[in-house]
């Protein structure tokens, strides 16, 4: 503890501590869009820990969002007794969730980068647009791994593979807390833990999964982002664990978070998750109970406002909680509150700067960048693509071709609060395309059907604009939204994997037209084909690719970019086969009576323009200790005649060990851009330590053994072959440990 928050906290009364765990709306403090200094007397008048959204809730331009932070923040300093001021959070999964905001990619793109670099150059500039108006925290990044994609939540996260979520969450947070967290913003690494296998696929359902599974799978993420990158916020999840609550779970917050991983930042609960205690788990008496509960557990910071934690004062003075515990929380959020330098200058901004900051040609040019990377070439039968830009005529179809909103993910501020129109503008496909063609081609549109609801009725124009073209580029997918106003996103589960409503219809009757048609994939979770699948030549998958997507997607479609995307999450063929995560233990790959059980297309999967060659694969030495590193080095050659982009993986597989193991594990990946014949050489240095398991004792070890090694082009898609032997006793791994492979790129 800090000279300095040792001293406050001894000037603090015990309403005063219990404000500062507590946060409290923008709008709360608002009337008729303006600061009202009478309700900041009465609702601020011991202080606040948090307020919630100041940009991103009062719906404010950035001028006028940073005039209202800075005024809340002079409140604070000026009209309470300590003059502490509070750490504004708001969103920020694909950019700041604002009016006016850069809206970048969502957070299933940048995994199908294979690019964290380029993660982390993203929220180096949601940084700077958060700190223009005045913001220290944001929500994000989303670290669930997933495993069943009806869940709405599934293009918030990462993917379904635990190491690459942990590489992203590394540069996410990196990017966001900058060098120095007196001008960064606090990244909150989000939901601990588990909460991306809720049973069947519903929102906050109880996850099912064994100890073992649990931290070395659904947790390593979090580990990777308490252990290397520092974060300094940890949400918790809704969902219980085998009967506890992980908002209740002090096992999880505090002896794992903190005790085992050496975490030194805030826990703020997830929205409304104290009270959820009471109201729908019904493991606390009353909302008194809750924060009793929340708050021994390790939860520091109610949100979105304080509401269960004001109890907190009779619970001191009935003896219910000490006041020891209230103060190692105040302690920690004081202490962020010093690293963000909320102490040592007034927190105030430069309004204007704000605004000119928002949504700059940089960033624009950046979220374009970020969408082409992230665009996944699915299937390309007969080279279909890239296509002509002087096509005499081409039919844009659906209705995702022309819908600005619905190229935005769900913490889009126009998603998130379903506005029709965006405040920023948005490209759609139609628009990129019409941009990108020659002036002689004819470019016809028709909506089609809507995503969901709505009639057929607009399928036989469809039908007749598509027969008048001389190829189509048919347009459908997800509307991503809250709570049920989606086919995805938070609050938006689905029993099936088919495309909603009557898209299916629309894509069966353009395709028996018999013209080329390109499917373009405008959506949040992986999509069920069926028999259509042998009937298009062509599917892109792009995801939710932002404000820029309209513009990217015409890049890849007429080749001015060579889509080098992977699949970060596997396709299955029927829904029924989920979880079919590619990672799976032998038993796990039975198959059905009426099909295989193998994907649509497996994980990692992106096919290009080019074509690469994979060869002279070396792992030295041959044999390593339980301490040691291996280094396998391959060499990668374009043999096509474009330059294109290859993500190399590299995958493991422990051949005998004390307790099963997956078939295959991604060990290592990179993205590399090689010109026509050019070739180089990858080499990834792995360490022991990456293949240490917890067994049967429950020590977290590295076993003597053979490990099988693999690397490729997707995990189905293995190239190249050999082992190496790890010899020795059984070694117990540290906590402090390699988490992960460094890789090294030379010309071959």
């Amino acid at each position: 503890m800090t000279v300095r928050v040792r001293e406050l906290m001894g000037r603090m009364t015990l309403e005063e501590k219990i404000a500062q765990l507590g946060s409290i709306s923008v709008h709360r403090l608002m009337s008729d869009g303006k600061f009202d200094i009478e309700k900041a007397r009465e609702l601020l008048k011991h202080g606040i820990g948090q307020i919630t959204r100041v940009a991103g809730g009062s719906g404010l331009p950035p001028k006028e969002a940073a005039q209202l932070a800075n005024e809340i923040q002079r409140f604070l300093i000026e009209e309470t007794r300590l003059g502490i001021p509070a750490i504004v959070h708001e969103e920020c999964l694909s950019g700041l969730m604002a009016r006016g905001t850069t809206t970048f990619p969502q957070a299933i793109n940048l995994a199908s980068t294979f690019e964290p670099d380029l993660v982390r150059e993203m929220t180096t500039a949601i940084r700077k647009e958060m700190r223009a108006v005045g913001a220290h925290q944001g929500l994000s990044p989303v670290l669930d791994v997933l495993r069943d994609p009806r869940w709405g939540r599934t293009e918030e996260t990462f993917g379904e593979d635990h190491y690459l979520i942990a590489c992203m969450a590394v540069a996410y947070i990196t990017g966001l807390q900058g060098d120095d967290l007196k001008e960064g913003v606090v990244a909150t690494a989000k939901h601990f833990s588990g909460h991306g296998w809720p049973e069947g696929g519903r929102n906050c359902a109880p996850l099912h999964a064994g100890l073992r599974e649990f931290r070395e799978v659904l947790s390593f993420p979090f580990e990777a982002a308490v252990r290397v990158a520092k974060v300094q916020s940890i949400m918790n999840a809704y969902h219980d664990i085998d009967g506890i609550p992980c908002a209740a779970s002090r096992e999880l917050l505090t002896d794992l978070l903190r005790g085992e991983w050496g975490f030194d930042g805030i826990v703020v609960s997830d929205y409304g998750a104290v009270h959820m205690l009471f109201s729908v788990h019904k493991v606390a008496v009353d909302e008194k109970d809750a924060a009793c509960q929340a708050l021994y557990a390790g939860i520091d910071i109610e949100l979105p406002d304080i509401h269960c934690y004001t109890k907190l004062i009779d619970a001191v003075r009935e003896g219910l909680i000490s006041e020891a515990i209230i103060d190692e929380a105040v302690r920690r959020v004081l202490t962020v509150k010093e690293r963000l330098g909320l102490f040592d200058n007034p927190p105030f901004v430069d309004p204007d700067a704000a605004a000119a900051l928002f949504d700059s040609p940089e960033h624009r040019q950046l979220a374009r960048l970020i969408a082409q990377k992230s665009i996944v070439l699915l299937k390309n039968d007969g080279n279909l693509l890239p296509l002509r830009k002087d096509l005499s005529s081409i039919a844009v179809i659906g209705p995702n071709a022309n819908d600005p909103r619905n190229m935005l993910g769900d913490y889009a501020y126009a998603a998130h609060i379903d506005l029709k129109e965006p405040p920023t503008p948005i490209v759609t496909v139609l628009e990129g395309i019409k941009a990108k063609v020659s002036p002689a081609t004819k470019v016809l549109y028709a909506k089609g059907c809507e995503v969901f609801g709505g009639t057929t009725e607009g399928i036989a124009e469809a039908v007749e604009i598509a027969k008048q073209a001389e190829v189509v580029v048919l347009v459908v997918g997800d509307r991503s939204g809250l709570f049920g106003k989606g086919t995805v996103g938070e609050g938006c589960d689905r029993v099936d994997l088919k495309l909603p409503g009557y898209q299916e219809e629309l894509v069966k009757a353009v395709v028996e037209t018999g013209k080329p048609v390109v499917l373009v994939l405008i959506n949040g979770r992986p999509v069920t084909f069926g028999d259509l699948i042998d009937k298009i030549p062509a599917i892109v998958e792009a995801w939710f690719p932002g404000e820029e997507g309209g513009n990217a997607v015409a890049d890849v479609l007429f080749g001015d970019v060579n889509p080098g995307g992977k699949l970060p999450i596997t396709f299955p063929k029927v829904v029924g086969q989920v979880p079919l995560h590619y990672s799976r233990v032998p038993f796990s790959h039975r198959d059905y009576v009426e099909m295989r059980n193998v994907p649509q297309f497996p994980f990692g999967h992106g096919l290009s323009y080019t074509k690469f060659e994979y060869s002279d694969l070396t792992i030295t030495p041959e044999k390593i200790s339980p301490a040691g590193t291996v280094s396998i080095s391959v060499t990668v050659k374009n043999v096509g005649d474009r330059e294109g982009d290859e993500v190399v993986q590299l995958y493991v597989r422990d051949v005998v060990a004390s307790r099963v193991r997956p078939v295959k594990e991604l060990k290592g990946f990179k993205r590399v851009t090689l010109k026509p014949g050019e070739a180089k050489r990858i080499t990834f240095h792995l360490s022991a330590d990456q293949l240490a398991l917890y067994d049967r004792a429950m020590r977290f070890v590295v076993e003597p053994g053979t490990i099988e090694v693999m690397v490729g082009s997707s995990s189905e898609d293995i190239r190249l072959t050999g082992k190496f032997e790890i010899v020795g006793e059984v070694r117990e791994v540290p906590g402090e440990r390699v988490m992960f492979t460094r890789v090294e790129v030379e010309p071959a």
